[in-house]
């Protein structure tokens, strides 16, 4: 069989690791090389759900979804800690005094990161359109290229495909990545009663040589009870 005629058989497609897809390689591989450490947690998102029901919503604009409250209270969340709002480099912790939140968004190619400005201080309706126009401008290609950097913390969502849970990797020089999984009907125990809640887990990626354990803890809890108690956005 000939050279020409083998290759046609076998079917395979090769992707060269170069442009977007050797960027996003070796960033890659350079936060799987951090001594990260994950953690996760199950949030009830049932109040949150609600609560987005009663918000007035612009004319012309989409009401939000539990994504804009995740970021809002991340954000929140991380100016209260702000070791987990930090870059590491050259050996050196630098907390950051405003939280820029990276927002992953799937391309064909890969993944790209726009950034959410000062997220701390905006609203839950600012995020939302502010995520929308990012994500539309980000797979349109019509982004500049500052519009990718500058995050202080990125937010990676994988909802829309219904997973479970999953462990995100670093995005170097930030110290913490959060992975925020699919909204499910699950069974709960209330005040020793079974119901039914609108249950997620949030997933928390971190550095160990910038934040240890119990801070990096008290973070995600601080994310947890803010979604919980969500006239605290």
């Amino acid at each position: 069989m000939s050279g020409a005629a083998a290759e046609a058989g076998t079917g395979n497609a090769s992707i060269a690791l170069k442009g977007l897809r050797g960027a996003i390689a070796r960033n890659m591989a350079a936060g799987w090389q951090a001594p990260r450490v994950a953690m996760g947690i199950d949030v009830d998102v049932s109040a949150c759900r609600q609560w987005l029901r009663t918000q007035a919503v612009a004319e012309g604009q989409a009401r939000p979804t539990i994504t804009a409250c995740v970021l809002r209270a991340t954000a929140l969340a991380l100016a209260g800690h702000p070791r987990m709002n930090a870059l590491l480099k050259d050996n050196v912790v630098e907390c950051q005094s405003a939280v820029h939140l990276g927002l992953a968004v799937a391309l064909d190619e890969g993944l790209m990161v726009p950034v959410i400005r000062d997220a701390e201080t905006k609203p839950v309706a600012q995020l939302a359109q502010e995520t929308r126009a990012l994500a539309a401008g980000t797979r349109a290609g019509q982004l500049p290229p500052k519009a990718y950097q500058g995050a202080t913390f990125t937010v990676t969502n994988l909802g829309m495909t219904g997973i479970d849970w999953f462990t995100p990797v670093l995005n170097p020089p930030q110290v913490g990545i959060l992975g925020v999984s699919s909204v499910r009907e699950r069974a709960v125990v209330r005040d020793g009663q079974l119901a039914i809640a609108a249950m997620t887990t949030l997933t928390l990626v971190f550095d160990h040589r910038a934040i240890d354990g119990y801070p990096a803890a008290l973070f995600l809890q601080a994310v947890k009870a803010r979604l919980e108690a969500p006239d605290s956005l």
